[in-house]
């Protein structure tokens, strides 16, 4: 009776996430010389697994004087939960050696969850061996598990191979297989799968639908959210809004954000903590920083992500300075900042030339926190050296750096080079970058631009038949403009849009004020062989000028002007734009490619270091 009563007080105290309540019925089972008897030492590691107290439960596994199946599955299941899945499988030889048991079903799932964990897909075909080999090898669990481990690792062919052999396919299976398929781009195949589950409910809907969000396909997920919406289905769990929040962030319309947050708060799902994360991050990417920081003002509890979404989107929008407090405030709190962190941080002081503050972060990453720098960190730090003037050190760091230096990195401090007219450098790098025969079209650009700034004439001829020979071809430019429900795309040169005269008749009045004021054309980013008239007049026709003309004209007057830009603002657009911001006194949020730049009373929020 008394074994009953404390495993019945045991799985209350994990159904209610109450860890002092564990340790207290751990101390009355030891008082009362229960340690060892019948299944409490299991369901003890089980209850302090679940309750986050991971080193209770190693304590208690080391020793007990005997471990059976249930054991080591608890303890496994423990450290997955924990988010300590290379210590699982770091223990799992000791399974074989020192206890001589072979895994069986509980602790092969066990293990393949690890494997996905840290996308160990060769360690995971080894537990896959031992599986098969096993007494347990038909059990429709462990097949599941492994049909979302290669789904996730991109093995699709694999997870497909397993899933066709479970006999009772579970929901769990399921959504696995349509997930992987949706988010490794095999859209079809994942709707096939999607009409043939036996019963679509919200598990299957958000699997579909979160993998379409992650392969980019934020339109497509938008139209099935839709749809789900339509059949009625009931949101219990609110992870397919979490989704489709994300969605509304990598689509950056401010509109369709604003309606979705409306369906959170009707649900009732506003303070659960991924959803706020996730608001925070769908504001600052649509250009509505306000937003995000009065989501985050309002959450009642915060984590890493939380403070991170907001240091990034502060960065992101110019605010460098608070970024950095935000910074403050978080390490205040007893949050220990991780990797993503530092790269908004880094990015922060990149944006504004903060060169010590910049070295101390990248320093404080490892020394204070055991973080190793990515490549991601390397070029974050190399673009504020490079931007800052430091260009011999950016050349030292790209040089030693314990990655191989990519395209982009070479290319920003190539980009550095040219913005503080170091030829010789420039030819330098200029020189390597040529050798990785690059890919990006604006490499080639900038290339020639450094050669033809040397007079290098030979070598600007033959940036240009190397790209004529590689088909490189500059990728459209284009921008998007939202006004309330309704949005326009323009492409640079359009000349077919209904209201043309228009827009041109606009532009043409802007640039005679602008010119009047001081404006002159800088046409260095114009790669042809045209007259300079030519040249201004292919930077008239850009897409986000077309765009900021449209918002001009059907735009409620005094309201902010959000504009969406596939490429990096060139700097005549952006001169341009800071002259319109005070001739027509209207504020200009442009997102580009690299950053959001906030255009008011001839000013950029980017204080033109970008």
């Amino acid at each position: 009776m008394l074994i009953s009563h404390y495993l019945h007080q045991l799985q209350l105290c994990v159904r209610r996430h109450t860890p002092l309540t564990a340790k207290n019925l751990h101390a009355q089972i030891i008082k009362a010389g229960l340690e060892h008897c019948g299944p409490l030492p299991n369901t003890l590691i089980d209850g302090y697994g679940k309750c986050g107290l991971i080193q209770d439960a190693l304590h208690l596994f080391d020793e007990m004087p005997h471990r059976d199946h249930v054991s080591w599955a608890s303890i496994l299941t423990a450290h997955n939960q924990a988010n300590l899945p290379h210590l699982a499988l770091s223990m799992f030889p000791s399974m074989l050696k020192d206890d001589e048991l072979g895994p069986d079903h509980f602790v092969l799932a066990s293990l393949v969850k690890a494997c996905t964990a840290l996308g160990a897909i060769r360690k995971g075909k080894q537990v896959h061996a031992h599986f098969v080999l096993s007494p347990f090898r038909d059990d429709n669990v462990v097949k599941s598990s492994l049909v979302d481990m290669y789904a996730k690792c991109g093995l699709l062919d694999n997870a497909r191979g397993v899933f066709d052999s479970i006999s009772l396919k579970n929901s769990v299976s399921w959504a696995a297989m349509i997930s992987g398929y949706a988010r490794h781009g095999r859209k079809s195949e994942a709707s096939d799968l999607f009409q043939r589950v036996p019963v679509r409910n919200l598990f299957s809907w958000t699997a579909f639908i979160s993998g379409l969000v992650q392969s980019g396909n934020g339109v497509d997920a938008f139209y099935l959210f839709i749809e789900m919406r339509r059949e009625g289905v009931n949101i219990v769990d609110p992870l397919v809004l979490s989704s489709i929040v994300g969605a509304t962030a990598n689509l950056a319309v401010l509109e369709l954000g604003k309606q979705i947050h409306g369906l959170v708060i009707t649900l009732g799902y506003e303070s659960c903590i991924f959803i706020s994360n996730a608001l925070v991050d769908m504001y600052a990417k649509c250009s509505d920083i306000l937003a995000a920081k009065e989501i985050f003002g309002r959450m009642q509890r915060r984590d890493v992500v939380s403070w991170t979404s907001i240091i990034v989107g502060t960065a992101q929008h110019g605010q460098a300075k608070e970024a950095l407090a935000i910074y403050d405030e978080m390490i205040y709190a007893g949050v220990k900042p991780n990797e993503v962190t530092f790269v908004g941080l880094i990015y922060a002081c990149s944006h504004v030339g903060l060169v010590s503050k910049g070295r101390y972060l990248f320093k404080s990453m490892k020394e204070d926190y055991g973080i190793n720098p990515s490549l991601q960190h390397y070029t974050c730090f190399l673009d504020l050296l490079s931007r800052s003037g430091q260009l011999d050190e950016a050349e030292n760091l790209i040089n030693a750096m314990p990655f191989k230096p990519d395209e982009p990195t070479w290319a920003a401090l190539l980009s550095s080079c040219k913005h503080h007219n170091n030829i010789e450098m420039g030819i330098r790098v200029a020189d390597h970058l040529l050798s990785l025969e690059p890919e990006d079209p604006s490499t080639y650009i900038l290339l020639s631009n450094i050669y033809a700034r040397a007079e290098l004439w030979e070598k600007v001829s033959k940036v240009r038949k190397l790209m004529a020979f590689m088909e490189v071809k500059k990728q459209p430019g284009y921008s998007c403009i939202e006004l309330g429900k309704e949005s326009e795309v323009f492409y640079a040169g359009e000349t077919a849009h209904s209201m043309k005269d228009v827009i041109f008749g606009l532009l043409k009045k802007l640039d005679a004020e602008m010119r009047r004021r001081g404006y002159v054309p800088d046409i260095s980013s114009v790669l042809h062989d045209m007259e300079w008239q030519e040249k201004e007049r292919q930077l008239f026709w850009h897409s986000e000028r077309l765009a900021v003309a449209y918002g001009l004209l059907k735009a409620v007057p005094g309201t902010v002007i959000r504009v969406v830009k596939n490429l990096r603002v060139c700097g005549d657009c952006h001169t341009v734009l800071k002259f319109i911001s005070t001739i027509m006194k209207r504020e200009i949020v442009v997102r580009d490619a690299n950053r959001y730049h906030h255009f008011k009373d001839g000013e950029c929020s980017c204080n033109d270091f970008w």
